[in-house]
């Protein structure tokens, strides 16, 4: 696909599937992976700092919505950052500079995510369940781990945070503008780590600005219907949309893994 019709699909697709993602705390970065590779033809490793670049145009919609609604994260957004900054410029060296094979990792996510998704998608939990504490420590350590994964793929982490949170039993209008926000940051932060280390080694990391504006056109009002959306939405329809869009993640992945 080429010229002004792949600019148009790119948009569209990309509004679609941030409506649907964003009030769950999922930018739809993940999921617009393989529609670059496939449909708009995007290179590697150029699509990965281009997903990214599609997250810092897109989420800034979704964020400025949820913060008008008084949505900011709290603190959860600071223990985030926290871990996944450090993660996703590990990531991004790796994936611009060492290319290894992923096979593993792709295992890692499909076999976390599919069980992950497919019961938040299924379980109702009642009033008054308790919830499972995570500790500040343990939260970094998992935000930094996908914040690498972040790096790699090109994709800013909220689709393995915000699963996880909300199973343990967080609410996602909490969830949601955290990873949001951590996606965001993270992304900027990959987007230009992937700039430097193109520079340095005349290597074919740089994004593709066209592609990645077009789909964060379309991200950025999407991000703002879904998160508009979100508090009309309840908790239980949130937490099963959110287990559809993961299982199809990590099946993607078991595919990719099964693939290599």
């Amino acid at each position: 696909m080429h010229g002004p019709a792949l600019y148009v699909v790119a948009f569209f697709a990309a509004l679609v599937i941030s409506t649907v993602s964003s009030p769950a705390g999922v930018s739809g970065a993940v999921l617009l992976l393989p529609f670059q590779v496939s449909v708009l033809g995007t290179p590697s490793p150029a699509v990965t700092p281009t997903n990214l670049l599609f997250n810092v145009v897109a989420t800034p919609g979704a964020l400025y919505r949820y913060w008008r609604q008084g949505q900011t994260g709290g603190k959860l957004t600071g223990v985030l950052l926290f871990g996944t900054v450090p993660g996703v410029v590990a990531g991004s060296t790796v994936r611009a500079t060492l290319l290894p094979g992923t096979q593993a990792i792709e295992i890692i996510i499909a076999v976390v995510l599919i069980p992950l998704g497919t019961w938040l998608a299924a379980h109702v939990a009642p009033d008054g369940t308790p919830r499972l504490v995570l500790s500040t420590t343990q939260m970094v350590l998992m935000a930094l781990l996908v914040g690498a994964v972040g790096g790699i793929y090109g994709i800013g982490g909220g689709s393995i945070l915000a699963p996880m949170l909300v199973g343990a039993g967080r609410s996602p209008r909490d969830v949601a503008p955290a990873t949001l926000a951590s996606t965001f940051v993270t992304s900027v932060v990959g987007v230009a780590t992937f700039l430097l280390l193109s520079a340095a080694n005349h290597s074919s990391a740089a994004p593709d600005w066209t592609v990645g504006i077009a789909l964060g056109a379309g991200g950025l009002l999407g991000g703002y219907l879904g998160a508009l959306a979100q508090p009309h939405l309840p908790d239980r329809l949130i937490r099963r949309i959110l287990g559809v869009l993961v299982t199809a993640i990590g099946v993607r992945y078991a595919y990719l893994a099964a693939s290599d």
